[in-house]
């Protein structure tokens, strides 16, 4: 015998064409219960609706971050706006069968050395110059129900976004073709570069296109998100600001609503750290 829900389903899928009593006979349910059934289907399919928004958040942010446990998870999820128990993400992460990569001490070499820099940045978020500390990171962004990866360069001297890509797919060829856009727009000798330490930022290709370029290369320690706080907090503007109110349905329409940011937030959203002024702004006046 299908469980009491299935059975009220078939009930409403045939009740157009044959007469209630007789589906509640043989379905051997009450009326009332079927009814109170009816009444509160909006509500499961609300709730069934939020679980699938949480699974596919959490997707995206491991495919991020392989490293997340439940605990940091859940913190990411918070900053998305998602205020769920750690022990629901805990049990969702099981039912995914998502668990930590642990990174752990190998006994043999691979084909892929990592490229691990020191911090150079060292949480100095002031420049003095443009173009001199430059940091960069990769977020996810959703369209309708398709998530796109997004990444961003930003200048620590005005908190510009000096280029940025988006992509379907979070890979070494998102982060080569942010770079490429900021190298075609600007001279980058002796310009220090600032990541995580993403899989990306780590590979041997990566750094040896920034040591092409003349630029310095910093990598954040280990699980520490504060070392790259100032594009954290771009990306939480560019999310509550534009995404979160827009809510694009496409890839076009993401990506026109992520330009028409970038080109507010450059050149007309104030800033208290640049006396108020917006970032192109800030940097051509202080030129003249």
């Amino acid at each position: 015998m299908t469980q009491k829900g299935e059975r009220f389903s078939i009930i409403q899928e045939m009740r157009q064409r044959f007469p209630l009593r007789w589906l509640i006979e043989i379905a051997q349910v009450s009326r009332a219960g079927y009814y109170k059934w009816l009444k509160t289907r909006a509500q499961r399919n609300a709730r069934r609706q939020a679980e699938q928004t949480i699974r596919d958040h959490i997707m995206a942010i491991h495919r991020l971050h392989p490293y997340y446990g439940y605990k940091r998870m859940t913190i990411a999820l918070r900053k998305e706006g998602l205020h769920i128990n750690h022990k629901r993400v805990y049990r969702l992460m099981k039912r995914l069968e998502i668990q930590s990569v642990i990174r752990k001490k190998r006994r043999f070499f691979s084909k892929e050395v990592c490229v691990v820099n020191p911090n150079r940045l060292d949480r100095e978020f002031q420049s003095d110059r443009p173009i001199h500390k430059l940091v960069t990171d990769i977020t996810y962004v959703r369209a309708g129900e398709q998530f796109y990866y997004l990444s961003v360069i930003q200048d620590l001297y005005n908190n510009e976004v000096v280029a940025w890509h988006l992509s379907i797919r979070n890979d070494l060829k998102l982060v080569m073709q942010t770079l490429e856009k900021l190298h075609g727009a600007t001279e980058l000798h002796g310009t220090m570069l600032h990541s995580d330490q993403g899989f990306q930022y780590t590979t041997k290709h990566y750094n040896k296109r920034l040591e092409e370029y003349g630029m310095i290369a910093s990598h954040s320690r280990r699980g520490n998100c504060h070392d790259n706080a100032c594009i954290e907090s771009f990306f939480s503007h560019l999310k509550t600001e534009k995404i979160y109110l827009t809510r694009p349905k496409t890839a076009e329409s993401l990506y026109i609503a992520i330009e028409e940011y970038i080109e507010f937030y450059n050149h007309n959203r104030f800033q208290k750290k640049l006396n108020n002024r917006p970032p192109v702004e800030y940097r051509e006046t202080a030129v003249a």
